[in-house]
């Protein structure tokens, strides 16, 4: 008897399983990809819409602004746009650099306080904890031109303005990152900890050698975030260098050119340098892409 009940069970599920990959099922896929693909040329089309601007000459791209090919009656394909990011007026190396200063102690500093802020919020108990936790996520629901005046009032009580401390340490206290991490270190199972303490590993000790080994999806998807949005600002670095074009960083060098060059927007130019700033972030990305959509979807899980 229970044979046959499971035999029949097995034949519904074949059944089902075979109505489902039926022509109704194929459609729905199609039907899917259809809109997948659409919305992910969506997506795609501004970028390689700069790309091609940055090949084509500054009257195509007046007559076609949104031509994907370059006009054979406005000169063609060119590189000029390229060529004048070598000018006098655009210190390209320079911008790099500060970038990747900038991008790099920013984002060691937050993995370092987001990790150790978030693990204390997930595992320690002390007085007013709930209410700290309150206030991180109150803080990313303000948006940041908000904070703009405030920040600057107090770097230039600090005397940091026109520094790479003012324009790395503002940046390093990220609320969003004490989230995630809190919400990763919340999956790890408590076990872990116990057998530490049982062999007498210290708070610290636990944390450095047993959890954040495990955290190491977080701390990716931390560090793409992190990256991607330091290297992006503009708002900040324009308000902490004020003063000092040295410390300019490619966003507000790009932004910029129009003033450099004196003339027509150079959207060539323009282009071609966000073209330069875009392409380490999509390496980035893609190499980490499958630690980042890991370490994302475990941190929005409740355990």
């Amino acid at each position: 008897m229970v044979a046959t009940a499971k035999t029949s069970k097995r034949a519904l599920q074949s059944s089902s399983m075979s109505r489902e990959s039926g022509p109704k099922a194929i459609a729905k896929r199609l039907v899917g990809y259809v809109v997948l693909t659409f919305f992910a040329l969506v997506f795609i089309m501004p970028f390689v819409l700069s790309a091609a601007t940055a090949f084509k000459t500054l009257p195509d791209i007046q007559a076609n602004p949104v031509s994907l090919v370059a006009d054979p009656a406005f000169g063609g394909w060119t590189t000029e746009g390229i060529e004048d990011l070598n000018s006098s007026r655009v210190n390209l190396p320079r911008w790099t650099l500060n970038s990747v200063i900038v991008t790099v102690a920013v984002v060691l500093l937050r993995i370092t306080f987001a990790s150790l802020a978030g693990y204390a919020l997930a595992r320690m108990r002390f007085p007013g904890r709930g209410w700290i936790f309150a206030l991180v996520l109150a803080v990313q629901a303000v948006p940041g031109i908000v904070l703009a005046v405030p920040r600057f009032m107090v770097m230039k009580e600090l005397g940091i303005i026109n520094t790479y401390v003012g324009m790395i340490l503002p940046l390093a206290f990220d609320a969003f990152g004490i989230f995630l991490m809190k919400q990763f270190f919340e999956q790890l199972p408590r076990e872990l900890e116990e057998a530490a303490a049982l062999d007498g590993a210290s708070t610290f000790g636990t944390f450095r050698f047993v959890m954040l080994p495990l955290a190491a999806p977080g701390l990716i998807a931390l560090t793409i975030l992190s990256t991607q949005g330091t290297w992006n600002e503009f708002l900040h670095i324009l308000i902490a260098r004020i003063g000092n074009p040295d410390l300019t960083t490619l966003p507000v060098g790009l932004a910029g050119l129009t003033a450099a060059f004196g003339q027509a927007q150079p959207w060539n130019t323009i282009t071609a340098g966000a073209l330069i700033t875009i392409i380490p972030i999509a390496i980035v990305f893609f190499v980490f892409q499958r630690y980042f959509v890991q370490g994302t979807a475990a941190s929005a899980i409740k355990g």
